[in-house]
């Protein structure tokens, strides 16, 4: 199927800055209206987008939508599907830059990755699904470095607050001090009813169905580098906890996050300095080595947090439904049919209303434990004597922070494309960690606060 162009490039020619695929969709449309912002701003590398996807009619409307209260701009709007590889490739020499907003990523991810991988074309996407991101990363990886085809997944909330986040608790530890364990808090809050994407919860009821082809993917790997974390390797703790510092009880998450800082402290392990750009001056050099050398491994573990008990007993019974159900086929389509009743209304098919969207925040709170000074943590016995509290916050989750998220990605890649890898399959902490994504998410709704600095008593 190859691409029909219902309108032209403004700028001339055909090929563009960047193609958000999937633009229709719940996320898709939200994407588009955050990257409207930085169209032919002067201040910003985006003179061009196009919108792709199977109906050019919804891509239309969701055009409409993002544009208002203004008139649409002249965007090209293409065809493409995911099912349809010569589709993905014609998508590919269009562009050096695709945004992909189709999920579940294990089941319509992999050929968009496929075709840039081998066409050379960078990838970014809001993907929240491991086995997706470790198997796209154990069979892309080489080609994507040799065609020069960065691949980055989970450049949305799944999971850059999170990689940016223990990152910036890290630095704090100022030496001799050194963190041990970093546990993330999420909190989510809103004036109206918390409602999240239907494609969110298909993604978690399809990860427990293949929870076994993860393991067996993970087994089937060779082992990576592990960092040195300074101490004792720390208890599992409570099933439930309370933690009242933060006034938040809370559960563990079973998220994507813990396992996307994994694998960049892995990497990092690997390359302690980080990696080379693909043209970098002697500056960024010198800014990403110094970059790195501020940042401290630690065991890190996330848990989703509500101010009540009662909230967490409600987050557990979610959880077990979709454990018991998800283990079979009739049970995921109970699931998936009625997706507000097994999630206790916190899913629903038609997505959250435009004001429960703008109602919407979060908190992801950052619980450093840690020694004082290092000599300390190699002595028999020693507990962490230090702890240090750090804060992100934001806007609503999927629709306002995942966007902001992923453009800022992308408007990274389109201004400072030399100074990153040639390509490659990597998680997003390993590559936006030095550049000043940070910075740039503060600018625009995004907070990285110092909460506290704590001696604790043993």
């Amino acid at each position: 199927m190859e691409p029909d162009h219902v309108n032209p490039n403004p700028n001339g020619g055909d090929r563009f800055d960047l193609i958000i695929l999937g633009a229709s969709g719940f996320t898709g449309k939200y994407v588009l209206r955050e990257a409207l912002k930085f169209l032919n701003n002067p201040s910003s590398p985006l003179t061009s987008i196009a919108i792709a996807g199977r109906n050019p009619s919804k891509l239309t409307q969701a055009l409409q939508w993002a544009s208002r209260p203004n008139p649409p701009p002249s965007l090209p709007i293409l065809t493409a599907d995911t099912s349809d590889p010569s589709s993905l490739r014609a998508l590919c020499s269009k562009t050096g830059l695709i945004l992909n907003c189709v999920g579940p990523f294990r089941l319509h991810g992999e050929p968009v990755v496929a075709a840039c991988a081998e066409s050379g074309c960078d990838y970014l996407d809001i993907c929240g699904e491991p086995e997706f991101m470790e198997r796209v990363e154990a069979v892309y990886h080489d080609r994507a470095a040799e065609t020069g085809s960065l691949v980055v997944s989970a450049c949305g909330f799944d999971s850059v607050p999170a990689e940016l986040g223990i990152m910036f608790n890290s630095r704090q530890w100022v030496s001799p001090a050194v963190p041990n364990r970093v546990e993330a808090y999420v909190s989510l809050e809103s004036e109206k009813s918390i409602v999240g994407n239907f494609a969110t919860y298909e993604s978690a009821v399809l990860g427990v169905a293949n929870a076994n082809k993860l393991q067996e993917l993970r087994r089937s790997r060779p082992r990576r580098a592990r960092p040195l974390i300074p101490g004792p390797p720390p208890s599992k703790g409570e099933t439930i906890e309370n933690q009242k510092k933060i006034g938040l009880w809370a559960v563990k998450l079973p998220s994507a996050d813990a396992a996307v800082v994994r694998r960049t402290l892995a990497i990092l392990k690997e390359n302690p300095n980080g990696l080379t750009g693909l043209n970098e001056s002697s500056e960024v050099v010198e800014k990403r080595e110094a970059f790195w050398s501020s940042v401290k491994p630690a065991h890190f573990g996330v848990k989703i947090g509500t101010k009540s008990l009662l909230g967490i007993l409600r987050i557990i019974m979610v959880g077990i439904c979709i454990g018991l159900l998800g283990n079979t086929g009739f049970g995921r389509w109970l699931l998936l049919k009625f997706p507000s009743v097994f999630s206790l209304g916190w899913f629903k098919k038609n997505g959250p209303s435009e004001e429960e969207v703008e109602k919407a925040s979060f908190k992801m709170w950052f619980v450093g434990r840690g020694f004082s000074n290092v000599s300390l943590a190699s002595q028999g016995n020693s507990k962490p004597d230090m702890e240090i509290v750090t804060r992100v916050t934001g806007p609503e989750i999927g629709y306002i922070a995942t966007p902001i998220i992923l453009i800022q990605c992308a408007l990274i890649l389109l201004s400072q494309r030399r100074n990153l890898p040639k390509g490659g399959v990597y998680p997003p902490g390993i590559i936006f960690g030095p550049t000043d994504l940070q910075e740039r998410l503060q600018q625009n709704g995004i907070s990285f606060d110092m909460i506290s600095k704590t001696t604790i008593s043993s």
